[in-house]
């Protein structure tokens, strides 16, 4: 698995990132996300009822987008495949939510739908710094 540079380490920290997926029609579909991030494996908590996660169950590949807001000739994009696992105890989910100020997720979920935890192992990392 190929690894994060440290100068881009720090884009891991970022408040959101934005997730592209490939919808039913063959289309990209690019969505902003919370997520977590521990090592060089970045993990969401996604809601199983949005079109994001119906993409990623169709189709377990993806990008993730982090641009550095104080300089935005940086960013780190890392493409990969995902695992989707379920969350039904929102343990993840409440990972996250402690990451975002204690935001319960629940909260963005309607009666019957559930959370799961979309794993993005990279295979291919991009760092890039057009200002040198």
């Amino acid at each position: 698995m190929p690894e994060i540079p440290e100068s881009h380490r720090d884009l891991l920290d970022a408040p959101f990132a934005t997730l592209a997926t490939v919808g039913p029609d063959g289309r990209p579909q690019l969505s902003e996300v919370w997520f977590l991030a521990e090592g060089d494996t970045v993990r969401l908590s996604l809601n199983s009822s949005r079109q994001k996660t119906k993409n990623l169950e169709a189709r377990p590949q993806a990008n993730l987008f982090l641009l550095d807001l104080e300089s935005p000739y940086r960013y780190l994009e890392l493409r990969g495949d995902v695992e989707v696992t379920p969350d039904e105890d929102y343990q993840f989910a409440d990972k996250v939510g402690a990451k975002y100020g204690g935001a319960d997720l629940r909260g963005h979920d309607l009666p019957g739908e559930h959370r799961v935890v979309v794993t993005l192992h990279p295979v291919r990392v991009n760092a890039v710094n057009m200002r040198g």
